[in-house]
């Protein structure tokens, strides 16, 4: 039996925590025994895990370095005694390591397998400085794209140590629910012909969403119709609604915030967009496309790995606002188009991003350190 240990900040419902519980609660119970440790808090994906009865434990960390959330990391791994530590985002990467180098000489330590879930741009000097510095305690580290790889890559991960396991999406029922749909057209006075556009994601500086709200000015000039719906919250909401405001959009914008019924809403998007300068590997991109939905995206790597350009959906040069009015507009204007492309994205994340196979993945980089 191969003993995991999964150690992640949080349980919230975002990305990085959604591809750790399909993961935990994917992999064969007759060869993998699975831990999830937090390092802050729990989340919405702690009932899911719990519900597979794979037990969790919350370190309650408080502060940026929390010498009590460390010292607890370094009992519980002595505790649990994993075979691998896999650690997922930047502080559980760090505090992880750090723990795993401070063991006892005396004690079994754990391989340690890290993920990294985005061209991490954002990241500053001491942060870079702290990954260099702990690369002697990393067995592997795993991107979700080939463009998160590459990115390590030159900050100086030896590609010896370097791999890529793209993130699963289960295929959803695509069924609209009317009661859902009515209420959603009640709550945000949607009128019954909108033609219903969307984004799905933080409302941080790297989604670009001032590009969607300048890309909804010119479409609804050609689409008078068409409702981009903003889903999700984040530090840029107040200065978005301001925008639309500015751009005389906000009769055709509805920001919604965080909806724990996301998945269902998702059938009654005709459009999915997503401008960002940086990504990992889009989880919202992957979503829209396992429902169907064409969509037209930022022309990065990540999203190129993702997106086929004029077969699943349109990718258009970042901060190119206009090219993402007039995508949309052709998707809009051709239903013929807007099923072709859908169907196409469907099969592509059902034949090629399956959850079993990021499951099987992950067993096979497990199976390979323990050698």
């Amino acid at each position: 039996m191969i003993k995991v240990s999964l150690l992640i900040p949080t349980l919230d419902q975002s990305g990085a925590e959604k591809q750790l519980t399909l993961l935990a609660t994917g992999l064969p119970h007759d060869e993998f025994e699975v831990n999830v440790i937090t390092l802050t808090r729990g989340g919405p994906y702690e009932e899911v895990l719990k519900e597979h009865q794979i037990p969790v434990t919350n370190l309650k960390k408080r502060f940026k370095f929390d010498p009590f959330a460390y010292r607890a990391l370094k009992r519980l791994i002595l505790q649990q005694q994993p075979d691998i530590l896999h650690t997922w985002l930047f502080a559980a990467n760090a505090y992880g390591r750090m723990a795993v180098k401070r063991l006892p000489a005396s004690q079994k330590r754990p391989k340690v397998i890290v993920s990294e879930r985005c061209v991490d741009s954002w990241k500053s000097n001491w942060q870079h400085n702290i990954d260099r510095r702990l690369l002697n305690q990393t067995s592997l580290l795993v991107g979700n794209s080939q463009g998160v790889a590459d990115f390590y890559h030159e900050k100086n991960v030896p590609e010896s140590i370097l791999r890529v396991v793209c993130n699963g999406i289960p295929i959803p029922d695509s069924t609209v629910c009317e009661t859902t749909k009515n209420r959603l057209y009640q709550e945000h006075n949607l009128p019954k012909d909108a033609r219903l556009i969307a984004f799905v994601g933080r409302l941080a500086r790297q989604k670009r969403v001032e590009d969607l709200l300048w890309a909804l000015q010119l479409l609804r000039q050609m689409n008078d119709n068409v409702i981009l719906l903003i889903i999700g919250d984040g530090p840029e909401r107040a200065k978005l609604e301001q925008l639309a405001h500015k751009y005389t959009v906000t009769p055709h914008v509805r920001f919604l915030g965080h909806r724990p019924d996301v998945k269902k809403l998702f059938p009654m998007f005709e459009l999915f967009l997503l401008a960002s300068d940086f990504e990992g590997q889009s989880n919202s991109i992957m979503e829209a496309m396992s429902y169907g939905i064409p969509v037209i995206a930022s022309d990065i790597q990540p999203n190129q790995e993702l997106v086929v350009h004029g077969k699943t959906g349109f990718l258009s040069s970042v901060g190119d606002c206009t090219g993402y009015a007039q995508y949309a507009e052709r998707i809009l204007a051709d239903p013929a188009l807007a099923k072709e492309l859908g169907t196409a994205s469907q099969k592509r994340m059902q034949e090629e991003f399956s959850v079993d196979k990021m499951v099987q993945s992950y067993a096979a980089l497990y199976r390979e350190v323990l050698i």
